[in-house]
């Protein structure tokens, strides 16, 4: 499962996309170095050529790198290649917490702009039958994904299994050949997810919501 994994910390609230996300090129600052080293070499060349006439044939000015599209729109362009989003849940709250709601809403509204469709894996320790309130999770999950527009997904349930929710995040990507894990850092803050293993156990990028 050794694989690349970007990883991209993004704030955003339910009603919004996020503009950053992992995957985003960035401009290294070695090209803003060179831009104004360039800048810097024009000015230089035009004093030359003014204080050494015979040179203005042999000498040219130097071209001035011109400005790359924006970080936002190459941001905005990487995720439509994203077609099948990975939201798990491994809150323990009914009703979700704050972050699971974040990563609901953000999953939700990503799907509906760029097309994509949404599987929701809920992991567990323990098996249903010890998990009282299973189903107002549930019904938890499915309010707060309409709530962001998106009516139907798929729904697996990987409960009572004794692996690390890390590993079981992993073979669902893996097995279902997902584009994107959404996921929030509440859930490492809470120790539910190994952010330590995420580059060993998950075969794509991850997008991280911070609270």
């Amino acid at each position: 499962m050794a694989s690349a994994l970007y990883l991209a910390a993004l704030a955003t609230d339910p009603s919004s996309i996020p503009r950053t996300p992992f995957s985003t090129p960035f401009f290294p600052a070695s090209d803003s170095l060179s831009f104004l080293l360039s800048a810097s070499s024009s000015k230089f060349a035009a004093r030359k050529l003014s204080l050494f006439p015979r040179l203005r044939r042999a000498v040219h000015p130097a071209k001035v790198k011109q400005p790359q599209e924006s970080e936002a729109s190459v941001a905005a362009d990487a995720f439509t290649h994203f077609k099948h989003l990975l939201l798990p849940i491994t809150d323990q709250n009914p009703y979700l917490s704050e972050g699971t709601r974040q990563a609901a809403a953000t999953t939700a509204a990503l799907a509906k702009k760029y097309g994509a469709d949404i599987t929701v894996v809920v992991i567990d320790e323990n098996l249903k039958e010890s998990l009282p309130e299973h189903e107002t999770l549930l019904t938890s999950v499915r309010w707060h994904l309409s709530e962001g527009g998106y009516q139907e997904f798929r729904l697996l349930e990987r409960l009572g299994e004794g692996n690390k929710p890390t590993a079981v995040i992993g073979e669902v990507a893996d097995e279902m050949s997902l584009d994107l894990v959404v996921l929030s850092m509440e859930a490492i803050h809470s120790k539910h997810v190994d952010a330590n293993l995420l580059a060993e156990f998950i075969p794509c990028p991850v997008l991280l919501l911070p609270l």
